[in-house]
């Protein structure tokens, strides 16, 4: 797939694309016989993995690790034990965000009541 359509697929700018190449996140990426990068389905997969990860929360340094598990075939609880950390965090975020948000109601409540 050339990377205007890639793009599109993944909602990824190409220069998010580029990036995720120069840091090993995925690829490398194949190239046709003029030098443009064609991805392939297993590029596509892995950019909605680190797409998703990125999401969660986890940083470039996170996301070379864990690629680099996967890649290197680290032991399955590794992996796993990795993503109950970070699963850990985001719980604590969420956490802290419903918090902020049943302030923000109370205040909303209070300043309705206050007209």
């Amino acid at each position: 797939m050339p990377p205007a359509q890639v793009a599109e697929r993944t909602g990824l700018s190409l220069d998010t694309l580029r990036y995720y190449e120069r840091e090993g996140l995925i690829g490398p990426v194949d190239r046709d016989s003029g030098g443009k990068r064609r991805y392939s389905d297993d590029d596509v997969f892995w950019i909605g993995l680190i797409s998703c990860l990125r999401d969660a929360g986890l940083g470039i340094a996170d996301l070379r690790q864990f690629t680099s598990m996967l890649r290197e075939g680290d032991p399955a609880g590794d992996r796993v034990g990795f993503l109950v950390r970070h699963r850990s965090e985001l719980q604590r975020r969420v956490r802290q965000i419903e918090t902020a948000i049943s302030v923000l109601d109370d205040k909303i409540v209070y300043y309705s009541a206050a007209d």
